[in-house]
């Protein structure tokens, strides 16, 4: 949102004394994202900007003056890459949980809500972050569906592309996932990056695992950033090639321990802070992008330094003008902190408002307008335990292996367990059925295959968060309980939900889009906690199953997934039998 001629005549007015500010913080230690430094200062507001800053505003006049008595502000700080949808509540549930944590914006890709519902769907999602005292920023879905290897619920073509990227509040194309197209130098590809640079926006990249030549070929194209690097060695080869680096830490992503030593100040404007995804559980504990610049400090990065990582250069990235800094001109959104190294906000102004005060939201939020556009997005087949039938087959089988704390799978082959002429799941050796069931009333395809290290013992887990087709994923030890959570999530309008000898054990509806509830974050939360108890009792033991069982499904992510259509081996884009030949 740019300012209006009157905020900008009242900012200088106000400036050079001519109108009184509407507040006055005295004694301020304030950060400064440019020279790096922290100054003992004063500063004037005017509206929405920020009209002055300096030691002769001590007495300046204003409105309303408060003497902070030489506590720390903060610029509001921006997450440089989140999915929204990804959180479970709506928008204005989001901004409740991370507004008072002193996240004042957020850069955004809807493609969670672009893949189920198109156009209509990431229009919808806009819509319902107007008036928020959080600014979210759009970076277009590039990827809708992620490969030709899933059936999505929409098609995001070039048209439809060029069509979003005129929206004041759309700052770039989003992640190019399929690495492997553009390193082919696939002609639809590199027109989503030509049309990010007509319109002066960002192309934003997704380069899991690539260094040498592969990262090269990557960057040729033109893209700018990446947000998978998971090692020290990766995330610097990528800082060396030019990408402006986002280290990210999410619910399952862990990756800020190990990227750390890169976060200094001798790469300037190159490093940015991220969370890509994160569940209610890790926004109510820790927050939003403030847990990573708390995190950072506590590994031994400057705070100075870290505070600019979460501001001042996701800004300067996307080329969002008068945001991440405190300064002269700039919108007023602020922190004020008892002390650096907690990064625990005492009061946050949000375009020169008071939103938040002692991690207490300061203003009502309206409830989120369901739209048709975002309902009733679940059907199923008519669904019966036979048809998730494996023939078995002679030899050894793909097996995709589950990760803890990472998106990255790993394929094994293992010899399965085969019971009347079929491969079923073998609970004593944590072989599990894996299920993708297209759930869009398209075609009815179903992928089968196996998956381990969950240490499933019984009954069956589902969700229609199932990156970034969506599709209803499934993990099961019994052909039966799976059919009946598949047949509960679609009377729901999706969700997540654990099943055992056909009696649901726990449930969370998510209606709109199969991906979101209008719920306050807390009730999401108990709702969580009571489906991963579910899973305990079930005997699975990899953290966070569900937000794992999500990722199952993104054939854009080394090395083995399951879509639809069947087993992707991902290096190769291509589909894949069940059996190694």
């Amino acid at each position: 949102m740019s300012p209006e001629l009157s905020e900008l005549q009242y900012a200088v007015d106000a400036a050079m004394g001519r109108r009184p500010g509407t507040l006055l913080l005295q004694n301020v230690q304030l950060v400064n994202v440019f020279s790096l430094e922290v100054q003992l200062t004063h500063i004037l507001l005017a509206g929405p900007l920020v009209a002055a800053v300096g030691p002769e505003y001590a007495g300046a006049q204003a409105v309303q003056a408060v003497d902070l008595q030489g506590r720390y502000v903060a610029p509001g700080l921006i997450d440089g890459h989140v999915h929204l949808e990804s959180s479970l509540v709506s928008p204005a549930e989001y901004a409740r949980g991370v507004v008072p944590r002193g996240v004042t914006g957020v850069v955004t890709d809807p493609h969670e809500i672009g893949n189920v519902a198109g156009v209509a769907g990431i229009e919808w999602l806009m819509e319902a972050c107007e008036g928020l005292p959080l600014e979210v920023w759009i970076c277009v879905p590039s990827s809708v569906p992620s490969t030709p290897l899933e059936t999505s619920g929409a098609v995001l073509g070039l048209a439809e592309i060029e069509h979003l990227l005129g929206h004041p509040r759309v700052v770039g194309v989003a992640e190019l996932m399929s690495f492997p197209a553009i390193l082919a130098a696939d002609t639809s590809e590199l027109n989503k990056v030509i049309l990010a640079e007509h319109f002066r926006k960002s192309p934003e990249g997704h380069a899991p695992t690539l260094t040498g030549r592969l990262l090269q070929g990557y960057l040729a194209a033109g893209i700018t950033s990446d947000h998978e690097s998971t090692t020290l060695e990766e995330g610097r080869a990528k800082l060396e090639a030019g990408c402006f680096l986002m280290v990210r830490e999410g619910s399952t992503t862990r990756n800020l321990e190990a990227l750390a030593p890169l976060i200094q100040s001798q790469h300037c404007d190159r490093i940015g802070l991220v969370t890509d995804d994160r569940l209610p559980s890790d926004l109510l504990r820790e927050g939003g992008v403030d847990f990573l610049v708390r995190k950072a400090i506590a590994l031994g990065v400057d705070p100075v330094y870290a505070i600019r990582a979460g501001s001042w250069n996701v800004a300067r990235h996307y080329r969002i003008s008068r945001r991440g800094a405190i300064a002269p001109g700039f919108q007023a959104d602020l922190v004020v902190l008892e002390d650096l190294q907690n990064f625990t906000a005492n009061r946050v102004y949000q375009r020169g408002r008071l939103v938040a005060e002692q991690g207490q939201p300061g203003l009502q939020l309206a409830r989120t307008r369901v739209s048709p556009v975002v309902s009733q997005t679940v059907k199923l087949p008519n669904l019966r335990p036979q048809d998730l039938r494996i023939p078995a087959i002679s030899g050894k089988a793909r097996v995709v292996r589950a990760i803890p704390h990472q998106v990255l799978t790993a394929e094994e082959h293992i010899q399965p367990t085969v019971q009347n002429g079929e491969i079923v799941a073998d609970p004593g050796r944590d072989l599990a059925k894996l299920i993708c069931l297209e759930r869009y009333g398209k075609n009815g395809q179903i992928g089968r295959g196996l998956v381990t290290a969950f240490g499933l013992q019984k009954g069956a887990l589902a969700s229609t968060v199932g990156h970034d087709h969506h599709n209803l994923m499934a993990i099961g030890a019994s052909d039966a309980d799976i059919v009946t959570a598949a047949r509960r999530l679609e009377a729901l309008g999706g969700g997540m939900i654990a099943v055992c000898e056909g009696e649901v054990l726990a449930e969370l509806a998510l209606p709109i889009a199969g991906l979101i509830t209008d719920e306050p974050l807390e009730a999401v939360n108990r709702k969580l906690e009571a489906l991963a108890q579910a899973a305990q009792s079930l005997g699975v033991t990899i953290p966070d199953p569900y937000m794992v069982l999500s990722f199952l499904g993104l054939a854009v992510i080394p090395e083995l997934r399951l879509t639809d259509y069947g087993l992707v081996d991902v290096h190769k884009g291509a589909l894949v039998p069940l059996e190694v030949g």
